[in-house]
């Protein structure tokens, strides 16, 4: 009998294939806001707004999950140093110093660096085809940051703010891990967000306030309230959700792949929308980055299940796929 496709199959693949495009507008956006607003300003309005918005699904499941936050507030601060301070505010002022489109090719290395932590930090074993694909994604972020002249690497003349995003790459790959570790995978989704949300914003809030005091660049314009907006709508709560619906609908293996065509999206989104330019070593960067992400993180144990006829039952609930190889 053939295999029925469950009804939320299409629906979730158009989901996923916007949402990758939702993710690259945080750095687009960014980018734009950060010329009329400071980096640890505009990164507080955003975690603490999420963080609020979302306050409804922790009081709904305290009673549940008030115990593991007891016993786990300091991972959640972890999280939140990691994944807000470090991948919100500090990548806001690496974006005063380098290009949204630089800024995308070199954080989406976080894939790759997944990789090698969990390989010094949790033993695991490294296998051939991951490590040659580290070695290409990791070509390309050396080509970016070099900008494609070796020379640079000799005189050490390097972009701060693309080195601040590597810095936040390795941030970002590290929180990936702690996030659904331990007591806090029993956690539902968007509680442990919210929470995580508001200990970034609380880690955010005196450097915040320091610029507000001093009247650096803080938010008056409408332009720059709209970017704000954009920044927490479309690139935190609706690509966070349209992440997790395609984790439940598609499985954890094939949303991954969707997320392959974060580097191209950006790049165009900051082309298009901020006129930047894009140059030879760009085009270099997204085939080695890209290519070395794919080859190293591409679910080779879900297509050999997808062609050998895995049902439509394991499909929808994501049984029929593994992580990554």
């Amino acid at each position: 009998m053939q295999n029925r496709v469950p009804a939320r199959f299409p629906i979730a693949v158009v989901v996923m294939i916007v949402t990758p495009l939702l993710f690259s507008t945080n750095l687009v956006f960014g980018r734009d806001v950060v010329r009329e607003v400071a980096p640890f300003t505009l990164a507080f309005i955003r975690w603490a707004t999420v963080g609020l918005v979302l306050t409804p699904f922790v009081i709904r499941d305290w009673v549940t999950i008030g115990t593991i936050v007891r016993h786990n507030r300091t991972r959640i601060a972890v999280l939140g140093f990691l994944g807000m301070f470090v991948c919100g505010a500090v990548v806001y002022v690496a974006l005063t110093m380098t290009t949204a489109t630089n800024a995308t090719l070199i954080y989406t290395s976080s894939s790759v660096i997944i990789i090698i932590m969990e390989t010094v930090f949790a033993g695991r074993r490294m296998k051939a085809r991951e490590a040659a694909g580290s070695a290409i994604a990791f070509a390309g972020v050396a080509t970016i940051v070099l900008r494609g002249d070796p020379s640079a690497l000799l005189s050490m003349q390097f972009n701060p703010g693309d080195l601040l995003i590597l810095v936040a790459a390795f941030s970002w790959a590290g929180y990936s891990l702690i996030y659904r570790s331990g007591d806090l995978a029993r956690l539902p989704n968007m509680a442990l967000f919210s929470l995580v949300a508001t200990a970034g914003s609380l880690t955010i809030l005196p450097f915040a306030a320091y610029e507000v005091a001093s009247g650096i660049r803080v938010p008056w314009t409408l332009s720059a309230w709209q970017g704000i907006g954009g920044i927490v709508v479309l690139a935190s709560l609706l690509a966070f959700s349209g992440f997790q619906y395609g984790v439940r609908n598609l499985g954890p293996s094939l949303t991954g792949i969707f997320m392959y065509m974060l580097p191209p999206y950006g790049v165009v989104l900051a082309v298009l929308l901020l006129g930047e330019s894009f140059h030879g070593f760009h085009a270099a960067g997204i085939l080695l980055v890209t290519g070395g992400i794919v080859m190293a993180t591409f679910p080779l144990a879900w297509l050999r299940q997808r062609f050998g006829g895995v049902s439509a039952d394991r499909l929808k609930d994501g049984k029929g796929f593994q992580q990554p190889e």
